[in-house]
């Protein structure tokens, strides 16, 4: 009786019984603008966990518990894209290839790092991954204001970790960009 209960379940749920009609349904341009985004946070998340586990040098340990929060970070974002993409119907590739083939970020160096030279390069990344936040924001925002929200608060709290972290090698009046006195 398990078995004839269990196949009429199954056939009650065949692809052709099932219709959703979302409010909005993303096409490819804003598939492939979540995708890149996607694959941006996975690589900074990565990238992140090689500096903490290789950076060496003064300053280490303020360095390593700020590598755990921009992991954090990252892989928060991450989930909150990929899910965001699931919503919207699209399916999300977080795969090791397809970040490795995809990503815009440059390469972090292999090996121990020394601490200034890692944050120089986690803060380049964290610039990379808000630079393709950027980029596709107006496309994402005129095809789905809800999805640019999303972006809004990633950009926020990449940028402002990206100051944390560059903090530490800035000189006061003599760093590049130079701050703005308003």
């Amino acid at each position: 009786m398990a078995t004839a209960t269990t196949t009429s379940n199954a056939s009650r749920h065949s692809r052709t019984d099932h219709v959703s009609h979302p409010a909005f349904r993303a096409d490819a341009q804003f598939a492939g603008h979540l995708q890149r985004l996607l694959v941006d946070l996975n690589d900074l998340a990565l990238q992140g966990k090689q500096a903490h586990w290789n950076a060496v040098g003064p300053n280490f340990r303020d360095l390593h518990l700020q590598l755990d929060e921009i992991v954090d970070a990252a892989r928060t974002f991450t989930d909150d894209v990929a899910e965001r993409m699931r919503a919207v119907y699209v399916v999300p590739d977080g795969t090791s290839a397809r970040t490795a083939a995809q990503s815009s970020l440059p390469a972090f160096p292999g090996g121990e790092v020394r601490t200034g030279d890692a944050i120089d390069a986690i803060v380049a990344s964290i610039y990379a991954v808000t630079g393709t936040a950027r980029e596709i924001h107006d496309d994402v925002d005129a095809a789905d204001p809800t999805t640019a929200d999303l972006l809004h608060g990633i950009i926020e709290r990449l940028e402002q970790l990206a100051w944390l972290t560059d903090a530490e090698r800035r000189e006061p009046e003599t760093s590049v960009p130079e701050a703005i006195i308003a």
